[in-house]
């Protein structure tokens, strides 16, 4: 019998999938604990609308993270920091400071965890990396001033 999962079940299959199971497992198991419902034609219509639905919002998401990454290629973000003798700063320039930096500059907000940025010490010019997709990646300057 062809059901579709309503949850992940082991041994069969994942949420939202059409797996072939016998008719008396889907009958004493799957349909009582409401982990299945049979795939007759509606039910294969939903999960046709659905899958339809979640490649959609796939493709919006990817063509906004390239949007972001048009915006965020090659630009320049100044940050302020205090240091001591010798250039050296007082503590470090994280990833936070400069995802604050980017949304006051340039207006865009990024996920800190998201940004692969250098061990920031000292005053100058570093090349920090924002995952915004996969596959997709902006590279940004940090020039760090005093």
């Amino acid at each position: 019998m062809k059901v579709v999962l309503l949850a992940d079940v082991k041994g069969h299959g994942k949420k939202g999938e059409l797996c072939n199971v016998s008719d008396g497992y889907a009958r004493n198991f799957l349909f009582p604990k409401k982990l299945a419902i049979e795939a007759d034609n509606a039910a294969l219509n939903e999960l046709k609308n659905r899958e339809e639905s979640a490649a959609h919002h796939k493709q919006e998401e990817i063509k906004a993270a390239k949007e972001t990454a048009a915006k965020l290629e090659g630009k320049t973000v100044t940050i302020k920091a205090k240091a001591g003798s010798g250039g050296r700063l007082f503590g470090s320039v994280t990833s936070k400071e400069i995802a604050q930096e980017i949304k006051t500059a340039l207006g865009i907000e990024i996920d800190k965890k998201k940004m692969n940025a250098p061990d920031i010490k000292n005053f100058g010019e570093y090349t920090a990396e924002i995952k915004l997709y996969q596959g997709i990646v902006a590279k940004l300057t940090v020039k760090v001033t005093e």
